[in-house]
């Protein structure tokens, strides 16, 4: 039997720490707050993070790093893009050069414009890494709902091992060797998901949510494509799967946080009454930049960024996007 640590005791960490479970593999938990690994190693669950959800018996759960990783035969690192850095610092020295590392976080590091990946190969550089990600609602994948995911590496027989691990009748790895479009179409969405929001609360209509949806995709594509992703890994689980997910259900965060600015609710009023980050906010400052870097046209994403990084009014930044020149919807094709 397999020992999976989970760095993180949030919503998704959590989820997967069942994923596991059910995977037949042992699961442990690292929970920075010790009273969120007191109650999940009791058997009560995640109160903060996941309320009224039974977990899958047999997890363990501790506030202590070396005992979570003691072990271990693989890391989920579950924490916010924005802080993966300093867990990704926590591990090493702790964590032996053969276990893999998968990473679960979906953003760009605010200020480097560092991939995850890039940030577990300066920190930890040694580690064999893959990527998880693809449409994935906590929730759903908590109580056991029917879920697939891209589970990216350069490795194959690495993603084959972690397969193994992890994968299960209700949670259907796909394997993918192409860590970069996993990255960038799970980071990205985000901010297109927060464009898409604002559109259904400025009450713009399904015809708007859909164009920015899918215009946010060619953004996704563009900007995959002059990094090195393959157009199609973007059509797939982690790009346009994970974008319609989010950019649809009631259950985004980046979705909802769009719908209470469009409504004319404030930035720091909506993320106030919420536990959970919302990745999009900071992910679209870094994809701007980046885009800027690459030379990527990327107008849905400045958009979002002017928006909820600089206080930009929302119907006059629709009205810029608007007033774009009409142009080619395949430039080059």
């Amino acid at each position: 039997m397999s020992r999976i640590a989970v760095i993180g005791a949030g919503a998704f960490g959590t989820a997967l720490a069942c994923v596991v479970r059910r995977a037949g593999s042992e699961a442990v938990i690292w929970a920075r707050d010790p009273a969120i690994a007191r109650s999940i190693a009791a058997g009560t669950g995640n109160p903060v993070y996941l309320p009224d959800i039974a977990l899958e018996p047999g997890i363990a759960a501790t506030a202590d790093m070396a005992d979570a990783l003691a072990g271990a035969d693989a890391v989920l690192l579950v924490v916010p893009s924005q802080f993966l850095r300093a867990a990704s610092e926590k591990l090493a020295g702790r964590l032996p050069a053969d276990v893999p590392v998968v990473l679960c976080a979906k953003g760009i590091e605010r200020g480097s414009c560092a991939l995850m990946t890039d940030v577990v190969a300066e920190t930890l550089p040694a580690a064999p890494v893959a990527v998880l990600s693809g449409p994935t609602f906590a929730k759903e994948v908590a109580l056991g709902l029917p879920t697939a995911i891209t589970l990216a590496a350069s490795d194959a027989a690495l993603g084959e091992r972690l397969v193994e691990m992890i994968g299960s009748t209700t949670f259907r790895p796909y394997l993918s060797d192409d860590p970069v479009g996993a990255e960038i179409g799970g980071a990205v969405k985000n901010v297109i998901a927060i464009a898409c929001g604002i559109m259904v609360g400025r009450g713009l209509g399904d015809n708007a949510r859909a164009a920015t949806m899918t215009r946010g995709l060619a953004e996704i594509v563009r900007l995959g494509r002059s990094m090195g992703a393959r157009g199609e890994t973007l059509m797939g689980l982690s790009g346009i799967g994970d974008l319609s997910l989010t950019c649809g259900g009631l259950l985004s965060r980046n979705l909802t946080l769009g719908i209470a600015l469009g409504e004319g609710r404030s930035l720091d009023e909506t993320l106030g009454a919420r536990r959970s980050v919302t990745e999009g906010v900071a992910t679209a400052a870094s994809v701007v930049a980046l885009a800027e870097r690459r030379q990527v046209d990327m107008p849905i994403a400045q958009a979002v960024n002017r928006i909820v990084n600089h206080g930009a009014d929302i119907d006059a930044t629709i009205a810029e996007v608007l007033a774009r020149p009409f142009r080619s919807e395949f430039p080059g094709d």
